[in-house]
C-alpha cells in the first residue's frame, strides 16, 4: 500500500481493495483510534473473525489481549498501538494472534503508518501465520542440542576409553585353576547377570579391577560402557566434578560442561575403585545417587537420572574403618550387598605357571620381543617368592626382565636376593625391642598412607592419636620420610 494512502473505508478503493483481497498475508487497517477499517479475506481465514464482526471494533481487544503464556498485553505495549501515536514503523516476529476460537498462533507482522497530505491518519498491519517456521526453528533447536549432547558423550567416552586403553593391554590376574580362583569364578558368575551392588575387596595388586571387567563383561550391560574411577586418585573439591560433571563456570577453570563418570555410565557399569579413600563429604553425595539414582551436576540445578550398576573395590578393611569413622555405615551396608574377596598370589602359588605363560605371551607381543618362555629354574623361583605386590608385582618382574633379555628364555636371576632367600633371612633376625617395633609400626602406617600425617586418611587417625603426638612420636624415634 502506498504510505500517502488513507485507511478509512472510503480511501480503500475498489482496484486497492482487489489487490489487498489477493494476498495470502493477513492485512488490517485501523484508523486513529486502533479500531479496523479494513481487513482481508486471508486475515478472515488466519484468525476466524469474519471483517463484518470486527469492522468499527479495537482489534487488540480481538488478537493481542494476552501473550502466549496468558499474561496480559496492555494496550500501550502494543506496537500497532505505538505506531497509531508516534508513526514509526515496525516489524515483530516474536508475538502471537489469537483466533476466534480461543486458540493463538505465532506472527510475523509489520506496522506501517499511513499519510494523507503528511498528516497521521492510521496505520496498517500486515501479518502472516509463522507456525510452520516456528516449529521447524524449535525442532532444529532440539536435534541440535541432541546432536551436541551426543557429540559431548562420545567425545567423552573417547577421551575416557583412549585413558583406559593405554593401561590395560597385557592385564592378566584371573588365570588359573586353583580352588581359589574356581571359587572365585563360581562368585562372579553367579552374581555377574544381576544388578546387585558388588563390594570387592582384596589385597593391592590382586586384579580387583579385572574382576569388576569380568561382572560387566558377563553381565545383560556388556553392550554399555563400563566406567572406572580411582577415588585415590583425586581430591575432595575435584572428585565431585569427576563423579557427576560441572557445568561451564561452575568453579573456576570450568570453560565447558562436562559430563561425569556417573553420566558416562548411563545404562552401564560404574567401577569405584579404592572406595574407602572417598572423604565422608563424597561418600555422603554418593549414598544419595545410589538411593536415588539422580545427581546434579556442579553449578547446576538440574536433576539427572541415571541407570547405573554399580561395582566398588578396595584394598582396606570397610567394617574397621566405619568402626574408626572413617567410612559411612549407611554407605558400607549399601556397597556389601555382594562381596568378593580376591585371593594374594601366595595363597595360589598353583596357578602361577598360567600366570607367567599368559603373562609372557602378551608382554612379548606387547614389547616387540621374541621371547618363548620362562626356564624351569627361574619358574621355581617365582613360585617360591611369597609377592606382596600380588600380580601386578609380577606382571611388571616379568615386563622388566623381557625388556632386559637378551635370549628367548627367562632366567628371573634378579630374583635370588629379593625372593625366598630374602624371605628366610627376615625369618632369622633378631626379635625387635618395643621402641624398634613401635618405629617399624609408625613408619608402615606413613606409608601406607603415602606419609599423610593429619586428616580423616592420615596416620594420625589410622594409630588413633592426635598429630601432634604423632610427630613427637616420629621426632623421639628419628622418623624421616
Amino acid at each position: 500500500m502506498n504510505a500517502k494512502t488513507s485507511v478509512t473505508t472510503s480511501h480503500f478503493l475498489p482496484e486497492n481493495t482487489l489487490l489487498l483481497n489477493a494476498i495470502t498475508e493477513g492485512v488490517y487497517g485501523f484508523d486513529l483510534n486502533g479500531n479496523a477499517v479494513f481487513i482481508n479475506p486471508a486475515a478472515e481465514q488466519m484468525t476466524g473473525w469474519k471483517s463484518a464482526e470486527l469492522i468499527g471494533k479495537n482489534i487488540h481487544d480481538c488478537h493481542h489481549h494476552s501473550h502466549a503464556d496468558g499474561s496480559p498485553y496492555p494496550q500501550h505495549d502494543c506496537p500497532i498501538y505505538r505506531t497509531l501515536h508516534d508513526g514509526i514503523a515496525r516489524q515483530v516476529s516474536e508475538d502471537v494472534f489469537w483466533r476466534k476460537d480461543g486458540s493463538c498462533f505465532p506472527v510475523y507482522y509489520s506496522s506501517t503508518p499511513v499519510y494523507d497530505q503528511d498528516k497521521l491518519i492510521g496505520v496498517v498491519a500486515i501479518f502472516r501465520d509463522v507456525s510452520v517456521q516456528k516449529h521447524t526453528e524449535t525442532s532444529l533447536r532440539e536435534a541440535l542440542a541432541q546432536v551436541q549432547a551426543l557429540s559431548e558423550k562420545l567425545a567423552s567416552e573417547n577421551q575416557y576409553l583412549l585413558t583406559e586403553l593405554q593401561g590395560k593391554q597385557g592385564a592378566m590376574g584371573l588365570s588359573g585353576h586353583s580352588d581359589a580362583i574356581n571359587h572365585l569364578t563360581q562368585q562372579i558368575n553367579l552374581v555377574a547377570n544381576t544388578d546387585s551392588t558388588v563390594l570387592i575387596c582384596g589385597e593391592n595388586g590382586t586384579g580387583k579391577e579385572l574382576v569388576a571387567r569380568s561382572l560387566h563383561q558377563l553381565s545383560r550391560r556388556n553392550e554399555q560402557p563400563m566406567v572406572s574411577v580411582n577415588c585415590a586418585a583425586f581430591s575432595a573439591s575435584i572428585l565431585e566434578s569427576e563423579l557427576f560433571g560441572h557445568e561451564k563456570g561452575a568453579f573456576t577453570g570450568a570453560t565447558s560442561r562436562r559430563k561425569g563418570r556417573f553420566e558416562l555410565a548411563h545404562n552401564g557399569t560404574l567401577f569405584l575403585d579404592e572406595i574407602a579413600e572417598l572423604s565422608l563429604e563424597a561418600q555422603s553425595k554418593l549414598l544419595r545417587v545410589i538411593q536415588e539414582q539422580s545427581f546434579e551436576r556442579v553449578g547446576s540445578s538440574e536433576t539427572i537420572k541415571v541407570n547405573i550398576r554399580l561395582i566398588a573395590a578396595t584394598h582396606h578393611d570397610l567394617q574397621a574403618r566405619v568402626e574408626q569413622g572413617l567410612f559411612r555405615m549407611d554407605l558400607y551396608y549399601r556397597l556389601n550387598v555382594f562381596p568378593i574377596v580376591v585371593p594374594p598370589l601366595r595363597e595360589r602359588p598353583e596357578d602361577i605357571p598360567s600366570l607367567v605363560s599368559d603373562l609372557v605371551t602378551s608382554l612379548s607381543q606387547k614389547l616387540g620381543k621374541k621371547v618363548t618362555r620362562v626356564s624351569a629354574k627361574g619358574l621355581k623361583k617365582l613360585q617360591q617368592y611369597t609377592w606382596p605386590g600380588n600380580v601386578r608385582e609380577l606382571q611388571n618382574l616379568i615386563e622388566r626382565e623381557i625388556i632386559l633379555s637378551q635370549n628367548q628364555v627367562l632366567e628371573f636371576n634378579s630374583l635370588s636376593l629379593s625372593g625366598s632367600q630374602h624371605a628366610d633371612e627376615t625369618k632369622l633376625k633378631q626379635p625387635l625391642t618395643m621402641a624398634e617395633a613401635e618405629a617399624e609400626h609408625i613408619q608402615q602406617t606413613l606409608e601406607h598412607t603415602q606419609w599423610r600425617i593429619s586428616g580423616p586418611q592420615g596416620a594420625a587417625a589410622v594409630l588413633n592419636m592426635p598429630p601432634s603426638t604423632l610427630r613427637s612420636r616420629m621426632k623421639k624415634l628419628g622418623i624421616q620420610r
